[in-house]
């Protein structure tokens, strides 16, 4: 198994830093703080005397313009800050990656893939029992699985379905979400509660069947543009969402449990919106115990286009001011047994997560339990604080 500073030098953007990438560090000082950066193929750049926050820079009229035309102080070259950001080797005296994300609302969509809505379909089903899980998968699957795969979302066909289901006593709050006009979009985390490549991700310890969630975010301008992408990990607890819908917080919003990064790739000439759109999403799952999942998931199977599920989320009777990140789901809910036969995929304490896309790089986590990683201490008003320290607290260019 290898450790997870291996995967981190390893997971640099295919054609190197040629489009416009920017993230988040911690650049050390007195006081020290984080800051928006610069990446490029000649080292990471620091953005603070200009842009004071990530938030800031993501609201310009042009976000990959501004930051190109705004590069600071050189802070390290991308392969010792990449190499910083392991949790188990970290120097506070040297810079290393956070978030990519710090004002922002930080929301995620549920269930816009096909095999995602069924195996919530099925979670809801089985109470939360993974015993139950295989037999409860096969009938559906039978029952949904081709008949789902070809609707549009809100359209006449999604509504015969829903009518047809109905009579069968098969619909769920799941199924109105994933092929209703509406899309399901809830709170993940609070704004600076993500963690970046690199740091432990939490796992509640009273939970037995969980798993990593891969997916594209979304950064999302004030006036609602979608400027950039970048990898998010959702970890999700199927025990708890399974027992009751009502329980998503629960299930979603732990200490740990929304991981972002490593960077933002924005949108400019080399990386628009249908690049986004071809991006394929891969997962790879490593434990100690010699297990390896691996998949990959293609973000053009989703059921509601990004643009859509952007609008959904911010528009007349939804403002963010300072923008968001918006997860876009995931078709990965892993069924491969793990401890026993019939009992699916859960995680184990110190698994490693990588999901990659060529075109971004890759967010690597390890697996650790909520009440025994690092508590979540800095919020926005240590940020403000910090900033005020700092000298920063000014309004943007």
């Amino acid at each position: 198994m290898p450790d997870i500073a291996s995967i981190l030098a390893g997971g640099l953007p295919g054609g190197g830093f040629a489009g416009s990438f920017v993230g988040r560090a911690f650049v050390p000082g007195e006081p020290g703080g984080p800051s928006p950066v610069l990446l490029r193929d000649d080292g990471v750049f620091d953005l603070s005397q200009r842009y004071a926050t990530l938030a800031d820079l993501l609201a310009a009229d042009d976000p990959a313009r501004a930051a190109r035309t705004s590069p600071g102080r050189h802070l390290d070259s991308v392969a010792d800050l990449l190499a910083n950001s392991a949790h188990d080797r970290r120097d506070e005296r040297r810079a290393y990656l956070l978030a990519p994300a710090d004002l922002q609302a930080l929301k995620a969509c549920g269930v816009t893939f096909v095999r995602s809505m069924l195996e919530r379909v099925i979670e809801d089903r089985a109470k939360g029992d993974p015993a139950a899980a295989e037999g409860i998968r096969k009938a559906i699957a039978g029952e949904l699985g081709a008949s789902l795969r070809e609707v549009a979302p809100g359209s006449p066909a999604a509504l015969r379905v829903k009518q047809l289901l109905q009579q069968r006593g098969l619909w769920s709050p799941y199924l109105e979400v994933g092929i209703g006009p509406d899309a399901e979009i809830f709170t993940k985390a609070q704004p600076m509660a993500a963690v970046g490549t690199g740091a432990l991700i939490g796992i509640h310890p009273q939970s037995t069947w969980n798993n990593p969630e891969p997916e594209v975010v979304l950064a999302i301008a004030p006036d609602g543009r979608i400027v950039g992408a970048t990898l998010g990990n959702d970890v999700n607890l199927r025990d708890v969402e399974g027992r009751s819908a009502l329980l998503l917080g629960r299930a979603k919003d732990n200490n740990g449990s929304c991981a972002l990064g490593p960077w933002l790739r924005l949108v400019d000439g080399s990386f628009g919106l249908d690049d986004i759109r071809r991006l394929v999403v891969r997962l790879r799952v490593e434990g100690e115990d010699g297990f390896v999942l691996d998949g990959a998931s293609p973000l053009s199977e989703i059921s509601r286009d990004i643009a859509d599920l952007a609008g959904q989320a911010l528009g007349a009777h939804n403002q963010y001011p300072d923008g968001l990140m918006l997860f876009t789901g995931t078709m990965f809910a892993p069924t491969a047994d793990r401890d026993a036969p019939g009992l699916g995929f859960t995680h184990h304490t110190g698994d490693l997560v990588a999901i990659s896309a060529p075109a971004i790089g890759t967010l690597v986590n390890q697996v650790g339990q909520t009440d025994r990683i690092p508590p979540w201490r800095f919020g926005s008003l240590a940020l403000l604080r910090n900033l005020a320290a700092r000298g920063l607290l000014r309004s943007g260019a």
